[in-house]
């Protein structure tokens, strides 16, 4: 069974990182979400707390297929200021692993030079950030191992993707045909 980390920092957007949780489970991909703070409770941007499965210290990421950044803020901000999530994100690029990144997180992956030379997207506002980076301004991008995506209404998308990236795409439209999603044409 493929396993993913979704990685979660106070002020982290929920909707970003509880679609991806819940379309993945319902493809039975483990996910198991990690907090990077020292409790197991994070406080999302808007004022939902989850309780998580682990500490960051408690895992072993080696064991994952996936790591999944989720945006938001103050959320992005704490992650790329965590030494453990630079580095696992730098390992998992060097590995070739899969790393996903909506909306503001893609700038962790600019800011470690993972995205030089990519074909990337995120949040609009934080366009200016990314650097090196062709940008597309599609709801999801895949470039080799990096899956980037814009926000909040395109995290549907995402999971979506992912769920194809890890399980293939007859999975990704059995689960979007379980929810009745319908894409924009």
């Amino acid at each position: 069974m493929k396993k993913v980390s979704v990685i979660l920092a106070d002020g982290f957007e929920e909707v970003e990182a509880l679609t991806v949780v819940d379309l993945l489970r319902r493809a039975t991909i483990y996910v198991d979400t990690v907090s990077i703070t020292e409790e197991y409770t994070v406080h999302g941007s808007h004022g939902i707390n989850v309780q998580t499965e682990d500490l960051f210290e408690e895992v072993n990421f080696v064991e994952s297929d996936m790591i999944v950044l989720p945006g938001g803020m103050p959320g992005t901000t704490h992650l790329d200021e965590h030494a453990g999530v630079r580095r696992v994100v730098k390992d998992f690029f060097e590995e070739g692993k899969k790393i996903g990144a909506i909306c503001a997180a893609p700038t962790i992956l600019s800011n470690l030079g993972i995205l030089k030379g990519k074909r990337a997207t995120c949040y609009p506002a934080m366009e200016k950030e990314i650097q090196g980076a062709a940008l597309t301004g599609a709801s999801v991008t895949v470039d080799g191992n990096i899956i980037t995506s814009r926000g909040v209404g395109t995290a549907i998308d995402f999971a979506l993707k992912l769920i194809e990236v890890l399980s293939g795409k007859e999975k990704a439209e059995e689960i979007a045909e379980s929810i009745v999603y319908e894409k924009k044409k």
